[in-house]
This record gives structure tokens, sequence and C-alpha cells, in this order.
């Protein structure tokens, strides 16, 4: 294996390397109870999320490197590709259903979910989703937590599907419906979520404008960078309920 290092991009975190295989993370009080979830998967056969591979002599969570293509943040997958999303979201659900916290487990939450019922990876977005040779695999780990199935599909809906100011209302309904159908969801799911797409986005919108006022990087620069994107898309899918609706029954 080459020992050479190779620096990745992160929005949100840094010191990101691949050295040949594998993907170093710098570690934080929450890195066991996540090499514990990605061992459960592993151990249960899903697929759709890296090894884990445990330290290196640096101390740093070590991890399979999956190769393949990351999604584009604007959310511009196909129906057919929104479908099969939704049902690797609903797969992960069912996996992780099973898993069981070991005792004393930390976790790094960033924003409160609705309710607690298990734990959720909390940032299934394009940015951190590979179309590898084996599936959709979903990476990025760190922010994973006790949540909700709803809270999750929730921001992974507006994010896959690409909910947003600047696309026509019809179409994203379309978009929002094709990746629910992938996941799913039964009727009360479906007549729980337009009301859950705005307050997810403005939990968000939240963490990235209370991390600017008391300059918490990455939040901080973030907040520069997407604070409108989330203003716009918290009020474009409060105002479009009606919509999602419709899209559901």
């Amino acid at each position: 294996m080459s020992v050479e290092e190779e620096p990745l991009a992160g929005n949100a975190t840094t010191g990101l390397v691949r050295v040949g295989d594998t993907v170093r993370r710098p570690v934080g009080p929450w890195t066991d109870s996540v090499d514990a979830v990605l061992e459960h998967l592993a151990e249960v056969g899903f697929t759709g999320a890296p090894r884990p591979l445990g330290r290196d002599g640096q101390g740093r969570q070590v991890l399979e490197y999956v190769p393949g293509e990351v999604g584009d943040p604007r959310g511009t997958y196909r129906s057919a590709d929104l479908f099969s999303i939704g049902r690797m979201l609903a797969e992960l659900h069912r996996a992780l259903a099973g898993f069981v916290p070991p005792a004393g487990a930390a976790w790094n939450r960033l924003i409160p979910p609705d309710r607690e019922e298990m734990v959720c990876h909390n940032d299934v977005a394009p940015w951190n989703l590979v179309r590898s040779d084996r599936g959709w695999v979903l990476i990025d780990w760190d922010a994973a937590a006790p949540g909700s199935r709803l809270w999750d599909l929730a921001y992974a809906a507006q994010s896959m599907a690409g909910l947003r100011a600047d696309r026509p209302v019809p179409r994203s309904a379309a978009r929002l419906r094709a990746f629910v159908d992938g996941y799913g969801a039964d009727e009360a799911l479906r007549a729980q979520l337009p009301d859950l797409l705005g307050r997810r986005a403005w939990a968000m919108y939240d963490l990235l404008r209370d991390g600017a006022r008391r300059q918490i990087q990455p939040w901080a620069r973030i907040w520069t960078e997407d604070g409108p994107y989330w203003l716009t898309t918290a009020e474009y899918l409060d105002a479009h309920r009606t919509a999602w609706h419709e899209a559901l029954r």
C-alpha cells in the first residue's frame, strides 16, 4: 500500500487524507461511536457505507476509501436516481433500527432532532454520496447521532431532490415524489413530511447563523457562503407545503 498522503476536500472537516485504499480522518470524542455504527452496518450486510479499519499510527480514524463519483450539491439527480437513492436510505434506516449504541456512546450532535428513535446519518446529501461500482455509498458519518427517520428523510429529500427556490414548484414536487416513492414511505410519513421539510431547513439555517454570531468554524465560514441559500430554501419549502402534500398523496 502506498504511504503517500493525498489531501481530500472537506467542507466541514479539515485534515482528511487518502492513503492508498483508505481514508484517514481526525478523531473526536464521537469517533468510537461512529465506528460502532459502521461496524454494525458491515455486519448486517449494508454495503452503502465505508468499512471502519481502526486507527493509524497517528491515532487517526481509518476508513475504507470508496472510489466513485460524488454528487452535485445542486441536486441534479434524475428521477430514476432519486428513486434508487430513496430506496438506499430506506435500507439504511432498516439496518440502523437494529443498532444498539455502546455504553457511554458520545455523538457529534450538530442539530437537535424532532425526536430520538434511532441513530441516523443526519447529513444525507449529494456531497456525502458516492456513486460507486457497488451502488450508492454514504460517506462522512461524523454527524451520526440519535434522531428520527422522518428528520433524516426530510433533510435527505430536500438535498437529494434539490428542492430550492430557483426550481419551479411542479418540478420540485415531482422530484420529491420520486425520492419518497423510492423510500417506500407509508401514509403517515407522507402526511408528516411536507410540514417538516421547511423546519429541517430552518434548523440548518439556525446552525450557520448562530455559528457565525459566535464565530465558530466551520459554520461561520459556511454562513457567508450558504446562509442566503438556506434562508431562501426554508422560505420556499414553507411557502409551498400544499404542493408537497399534493405530490405525496
